[in-house]
């Protein structure tokens, strides 16, 4: 049987794995370790954050390995995951339905979709357990006109407690994340290798003869008849430049400001996160808990329990790019622009609250939706790979995608992969 090697776990990841493993022998090499929940209870953040301890949110890696951060020279924070699942272990579960740019291109994902409804629990029945206060968000987004709706989760209902915890790993395993498909494809045979970095892929002749890895220090060759890259939008690019495959200089990041406010008894922080959004013109607003700002931003001074936030995530221009390993990122005039907007709205929202500008503060400028650097184009479409890589090489996750999408993108980085892979497959195996 032929070998096929897939790099990372995450969504794009754990979906190739199992689409791919019977018609070929797959390895998935993931450069993280076996996902763990944050073990220590929030408590103990809280505690050392009255102790001023807290000063970088670059340090929660520290206490919570899978969630990786890092900081741009103009201060954005870009947070995403490595362990298996690669970041949905540390997501909302949002399952929406993205794909108008890639459509635009030529690209169905119609029959990826309608899977994937079927093979994932994707329903809003947590709507039934919202709390007061987001009850009362949500009927104010309504008279305000801002058509919010309930967000789609992917989730057992039964087993959810409303926790607040979906971003340090799901304690009850109610939220699906991509574990599951890397479980099933597991257990059909593909073999998962944690803890080992895929360094850049081998090739002679125009064709990928494998890819050199290492763990600690040392290396080895791992031959591939098929090699599926699905690092992520930071790790893809990254291993193609060391492999000298240039991407294009350009990068998104999906950017994400919480505006928020002291409201005694909110109780957002035991709320399924973003539980209704609000698209507006390339942002969307949510209630959202956001934890990072809570723990590492000392304006967030109120308890946990008595504090309401509000997300903007805004579809950001492709100003940056991932070069010699190095991820640079900055946002012009134009997202600044629309995040000023976003801002306004949010604070609109909240003196509906009785909650006055001047008393809202601001999280940490935050983003973890990296992709766009390989980008599909008309040209690309039709065989969903980019020329320049070697004619046995693949990417299948964000990388590809034309725009930022300003929205949660897992489910249609999932539909995504499987279609690049059933591609790969029809050609390869």
């Amino acid at each position: 049987m032929k070998r096929a090697v897939v790099v990372g776990s995450g969504a794009a990841g754990a979906t190739a794995a199992l689409a791919l493993q019977g018609a070929f022998e797959v390895t998935v090499f993931e450069a993280g370790r076996e996902f763990r929940p944050l073990a220590p209870g929030l408590g103990t953040f809280d505690k050392l954050k009255r102790a001023g301890l807290l000063a970088d949110p670059r340090m929660i890696g520290l206490a919570f390995p899978p969630m990786r951060t890092a900081r741009t020279p103009d201060g954005l924070v870009l947070v995403w995951g490595r362990a298996t699942g690669g970041t949905t272990p540390m997501t909302a579960g949002n399952a929406l339905r993205l794909d108008r740019d890639l459509r635009a291109l030529g690209v169905d994902l119609d029959a990826e979709f309608e899977e994937l409804g079927r093979e994932i629990p994707i329903s809003d029945g947590h709507r039934a357990r919202w709390r007061e206060s987001t009850q009362t968000l949500y009927g104010t987004f309504d008279r305000m006109g801002i058509a919010p709706r309930s967000m789609p989760k992917m989730a057992d209902d039964a087993k959810c407690v409303s926790c607040g915890r979906c971003i340090f790993g799901c304690p009850t395993g109610a939220k699906w994340d991509a574990r599951r498909f890397l479980a099933a494809a597991r257990a059909r045979g593909a073999r998962v290798v944690t803890g080992t970095k895929v360094e850049r892929i081998s090739a002679e002749r125009g064709r990928a003869t494998g890819v050199v890895v290492r763990r600690g220090l040392r290396r080895r060759h791992v031959p591939a008849d098929l090699i599926v890259l699905a690092a992520g939008g930071f790790g893809t690019p990254a291993i193609l430049g060391r492999s000298g495959i240039a991407c294009e200089p350009r990068l998104f990041v999906d950017p994400v400001l919480c505006v928020a406010a002291s409201w005694p008894g909110a109780l957002q922080n035991r709320e399924v996160p973003m539980p209704f959004a609000a698209a507006r013109d390339g942002y969307i607003l949510s209630p959202y808990f956001d934890f990072l700002s809570y723990f590492f931003d000392r304006r967030w001074k109120a308890g946990p329990g008595d504090i309401v936030s509000l997300m903007i995530k805004f579809a950001d221009s492709e100003a940056g790019d991932v070069r010699n390993g190095r991820i640079r990122k900055s946002l012009g005039p134009a997202d600044r622009d629309r995040l000023a907007g976003a801002v306004r709205l949010a604070e609109d929202v909240l003196a509906r609250l009785g909650i006055p500008a001047e008393r809202t503060f601001r999280g940490i400028l935050n983003a973890g939706h990296p992709g766009g650097t390989l980008p599909l184009t008309i040209a690309s479409a039709a065989g969903l790979r980019d020329d320049r890589l070697p004619e046995n090489v693949y990417v299948a996750d964000s990388s590809l995608f034309p725009a930022s999408l300003g929205n949660p993108p897992s489910l249609t980085i999932m539909a995504l992969a499987r279609k690049v892979v059933r591609t790969a497959a029809a050609r390869w195996a």
